[in-house]
Protein backbone atom coordinates (compact mmCIF):
# COMPACT_ATOMS: atom_id res chain seq x y z
CA UNK A 1 0.00 0.00 0.00
CA UNK A 2 1.32 3.67 -0.86
CA UNK A 3 2.65 5.88 2.34
CA UNK A 4 0.15 8.20 0.91
CA UNK A 5 -3.33 6.33 1.97
CA UNK A 6 -1.89 5.32 5.07
CA UNK A 7 -3.15 7.45 8.30
CA UNK A 8 -0.70 9.39 10.61
CA UNK A 9 -1.59 7.59 13.27
CA UNK A 10 -0.64 4.40 11.90
CA UNK A 11 2.49 5.03 11.36
CA UNK A 12 5.58 4.16 13.69
CA UNK A 13 6.42 7.12 16.22
CA UNK A 14 10.14 6.94 15.01
CA UNK A 15 9.56 7.28 11.61
CA UNK A 16 7.16 10.85 12.08
CA UNK A 17 9.86 13.16 11.23
CA UNK A 18 12.44 13.71 8.36
CA UNK A 19 15.99 12.52 8.65
CA UNK A 20 18.63 15.77 9.36
CA UNK A 21 21.03 16.34 7.30
CA UNK A 22 24.55 14.75 7.11
CA UNK A 23 27.26 16.41 5.89
CA UNK A 24 28.90 15.15 2.87
CA UNK A 25 32.36 15.77 4.54
CA UNK A 26 34.28 13.12 6.54
CA UNK A 27 33.62 13.16 9.94
CA UNK A 28 36.83 14.21 11.69
CA UNK A 29 36.43 14.35 15.56
CA UNK A 30 38.69 15.45 18.54
CA UNK A 31 38.94 12.27 21.11
CA UNK A 32 36.66 14.74 22.93
CA UNK A 33 34.42 15.35 20.20
CA UNK A 34 33.85 11.31 19.79
CA UNK A 35 32.88 11.51 23.40
CA UNK A 36 30.12 13.96 23.09
CA UNK A 37 29.18 12.46 20.62
CA UNK A 38 28.81 9.43 22.55
CA UNK A 39 27.16 10.98 25.14
CA UNK A 40 24.46 12.78 22.96
CA UNK A 41 23.56 8.96 22.10
CA UNK A 42 23.09 7.57 25.36
CA UNK A 43 21.01 10.61 26.38
CA UNK A 44 19.03 10.43 23.32
CA UNK A 45 18.51 6.62 24.08
CA UNK A 46 17.00 7.01 27.77
CA UNK A 47 14.81 10.05 26.69
CA UNK A 48 13.45 8.05 23.32
CA UNK A 49 12.46 5.41 26.37
CA UNK A 50 11.08 7.93 28.40
CA UNK A 51 8.82 9.28 25.49
CA UNK A 52 8.06 5.93 24.67
CA UNK A 53 7.05 4.77 28.18
CA UNK A 54 4.89 8.49 28.35
CA UNK A 55 3.22 7.58 25.04
CA UNK A 56 4.27 10.89 24.01
CA UNK A 57 4.44 10.38 19.89
CA UNK A 58 5.87 13.75 19.05
CA UNK A 59 9.03 13.20 21.61
CA UNK A 60 9.60 9.91 20.40
CA UNK A 61 9.94 11.01 16.81
CA UNK A 62 11.74 13.86 17.82
CA UNK A 63 14.21 11.90 19.94
CA UNK A 64 14.11 8.74 17.27
CA UNK A 65 15.20 11.31 14.81
CA UNK A 66 17.73 12.75 16.62
CA UNK A 67 19.05 9.13 17.56
CA UNK A 68 19.08 8.19 13.99
CA UNK A 69 21.40 11.24 13.36
CA UNK A 70 23.67 11.23 15.99
CA UNK A 71 24.29 7.22 15.70
CA UNK A 72 25.14 7.74 11.94
CA UNK A 73 27.93 10.63 12.95
CA UNK A 74 28.93 8.30 15.57
CA UNK A 75 29.31 5.63 12.90
CA UNK A 76 31.19 7.54 10.60
CA UNK A 77 33.40 9.61 13.09
CA UNK A 78 37.09 9.21 12.47
CA UNK A 79 39.39 10.39 15.35
CA UNK A 80 42.28 12.34 14.98
CA UNK A 81 44.68 12.28 17.56
CA UNK A 82 46.40 15.43 18.91
CA UNK A 83 50.31 16.05 18.51
CA UNK A 84 52.02 16.94 21.01
CA UNK A 85 54.38 19.73 18.98
CA UNK A 86 52.33 20.48 16.06
CA UNK A 87 54.78 22.53 13.68
CA UNK A 88 51.88 23.54 11.35
CA UNK A 89 48.32 23.95 11.50
CA UNK A 90 46.21 20.77 11.61
CA UNK A 91 42.67 19.39 12.33
CA UNK A 92 42.81 19.85 16.36
CA UNK A 93 45.17 22.69 17.32
CA UNK A 94 44.58 25.86 18.35
CA UNK A 95 45.61 28.99 16.47
CA UNK A 96 46.60 32.58 17.03
CA UNK A 97 45.91 34.50 14.37
CA UNK A 98 47.24 38.90 14.11
CA UNK A 99 45.06 40.57 11.40
CA UNK A 100 46.01 43.81 9.60
CA UNK A 101 43.72 45.81 11.45
CA UNK A 102 45.71 44.88 15.14
CA UNK A 103 43.24 42.14 16.37
CA UNK A 104 43.83 38.77 17.15
CA UNK A 105 42.21 35.73 17.21
CA UNK A 106 42.93 32.62 18.76
CA UNK A 107 40.61 29.01 18.06
CA UNK A 108 40.75 25.69 17.83
CA UNK A 109 39.97 23.80 14.88
CA UNK A 110 37.29 21.04 15.37
CA UNK A 111 34.75 18.87 13.78
CA UNK A 112 31.90 20.03 12.20
CA UNK A 113 29.01 18.85 15.36
CA UNK A 114 32.07 19.89 18.00
CA UNK A 115 32.01 23.77 16.28
CA UNK A 116 30.96 26.74 18.95
CA UNK A 117 32.14 30.17 17.61
CA UNK A 118 31.38 31.55 20.83
CA UNK A 119 33.88 29.00 22.58
CA UNK A 120 36.49 29.47 20.02
CA UNK A 121 36.24 26.26 18.20
CA UNK A 122 35.99 26.24 14.57
CA UNK A 123 34.62 23.90 12.49
CA UNK A 124 37.67 22.55 10.08
CA UNK A 125 35.24 22.95 7.27
CA UNK A 126 34.76 26.75 7.97
CA UNK A 127 36.57 29.24 5.95
CA UNK A 128 38.97 30.25 8.35
CA UNK A 129 39.91 27.10 9.41
CA UNK A 130 40.63 26.20 5.78
CA UNK A 131 42.59 29.17 5.12
CA UNK A 132 44.90 28.75 7.66
CA UNK A 133 45.10 24.18 7.69
CA UNK A 134 49.19 23.96 6.19
CA UNK A 135 50.23 27.65 7.63
CA UNK A 136 53.07 27.73 10.07
CA UNK A 137 54.03 30.70 12.36
CA UNK A 138 55.32 33.73 10.36
CA UNK A 139 52.92 32.95 7.50
CA UNK A 140 50.09 35.85 5.84
CA UNK A 141 46.99 34.64 5.05
CA UNK A 142 44.18 36.04 2.92
CA UNK A 143 41.09 35.23 4.96
CA UNK A 144 37.80 36.70 3.95
CA UNK A 145 39.55 39.73 2.42
CA UNK A 146 41.63 40.44 5.35
CA UNK A 147 45.41 39.68 6.21
CA UNK A 148 46.52 37.58 8.83
CA UNK A 149 49.93 36.19 10.29
CA UNK A 150 49.83 33.09 11.76
CA UNK A 151 51.38 34.05 15.52
CA UNK A 152 50.95 30.56 17.58
CA UNK A 153 50.30 27.12 16.69
CA UNK A 154 49.17 24.78 19.81
CA UNK A 155 48.02 21.33 21.01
Amino acid sequence: MSRAFVRESDQDPDELLPDRAISPHTNFVTPHGLQQIELRVRELEAARQAARAQQDAPAVARHARDLRYWTQRQAGAKVVEPLQDPQAVRFGVRVTLHFDDGTEQTFRIVGEDEANPSQALLSWTSPLAKAAIGAVPGDVLNVLDREAEVLRIES
